[in-house]
């Protein structure tokens, strides 16, 4: 992985946790009354030991951890997805690319193959599905699906498409999941007739494994309710396997959780206010912080600082730049780094 590809992983890293930071409940001052929740906790009692003193806390924090799976699920891994892979976001619905067409035959086949799945009279076969449902191209065209891809990839060759999915999914969602891909990789092979199309399912992690990037995908995919009756082994994607296919190199998942760990210490925040103090830019400790971060960008400015200084010393606005924070929120300040880095 390139350092271009580190640097903008570890800004994402930053920004979840600072957003994080913002919403940890310190206390249960927000949620002294829950009535409910401490009415049905009361049978859990004896579960809870000397693991839960304090309830009330324990229910925000419960809360506070629904944010920080919902945060990864819609928005790290898909941005992480697209730093690696180069891909984007793609959205073939009415109200947005505008939808895709499939023969009405091609429509009907993968009805027929739903509606036999759904029945166990077959077993999912990635090869037999593409080879039924290319042969009868032709007829009347309709609109297909309504379809987005969270990783959409393309290049001259081929169309890679991945629908990132959580490792718990909700009962009875893979139907619908498998109709979908169905459709939308038949869409896109009428879009796109001179490129190989694939479309899988992802997961960024096996939670049934004992390692943290390996994964068990027949253990895995057994697990998930329905999972095995529509879905072929062969187009779904777990753990290091997702990884790896993104970035198209080993051991992905490691250094994502190698950047995760660094990043993610207890003193992140006093790390985080120390960069944001442009008086410390002098201390050898910024240096190694940055390196640290991953912030290759920001070390280029710093060993160029005492040339930068020179040249910006008869220009206020460059110097109201130089002094700006790196950091506007919980965003790396780009405007700032693209302007000194030109001077």
């Amino acid at each position: 992985m390139n350092n271009l590809k580190k640097q903008q992983i570890a800004l994402t890293v930053i920004k979840v946790l600072l957003k994080r930071f913002e919403t940890f409940p310190l206390d249960a001052s927000n949620n002294r009354n829950a009535p409910f929740h401490e009415a049905f906790l009361k049978a859990f009692k004896d579960n809870f030991e000397d693991k839960v003193s304090d309830v009330p806390f324990f229910i925000s924090l419960s809360s506070w951890l629904h944010g920080l799976n919902t945060t990864l699920g819609q928005t790290f891994f898909e941005k992480v997805a697209h730093i690696l892979s180069g891909g984007e976001k793609r959205q073939y619905t009415s109200k947005k690319l505008g939808n895709l067409k499939i023969y009405q035959s091609q429509k009907n086949k993968i009805n027929e193959i739903m509606t036999e799945l759904s029945n166990s009279e077959i077993t999912p076969n990635l090869e037999q599905e593409n080879s039924e449902i290319s042969s009868v191209n032709k007829g009347n065209l309709t609109n297909a699906i309504d379809f987005s891809a969270d990783v959409f990839i393309e290049d001259n060759n081929f169309i890679t498409a991945i629908e990132l999915k959580s490792v718990k999914p909700n009962s009875g969602e893979m139907k619908g999941e498998k109709q979908k891909i169905l459709e939308s990789k038949t869409a896109l092979k009428k879009a796109f007739p001179d490129k190989e199309v694939y479309f899988y399912i992802g997961f960024p992690f096996d939670p049934t494994n004992d390692t943290k990037t390996g994964y068990n995908k027949t253990r895995f995919l057994n697990s998930i309710i329905n999972m095995t009756k529509f879905f072929d082994p062969a187009e779904t994607l777990i753990a290091s396997e997702l990884w790896d296919k993104l970035s198209e190199e080993s051991e992905t998942m490691e250094q994502i959780l190698t950047i995760i760990n660094t990043i993610s210490t207890p003193d992140f925040m006093e790390i985080f206010q120390f960069l944001q103090n442009n008086t410390n830019r002098n201390n050898p400790r910024y240096l190694q912080i940055l390196e640290e971060w991953f912030l290759f960008s920001e070390i280029e400015l710093l060993q160029k600082d005492s040339h930068i200084k020179d040249l910006i010393r008869d220009d206020k606005k460059l110097q109201k730049m130089y002094h700006q924070q790196m950091f506007r929120g919980d965003e790396c300040n780009w405007q700032k780094m693209n302007e000194l880095v030109k001077v």
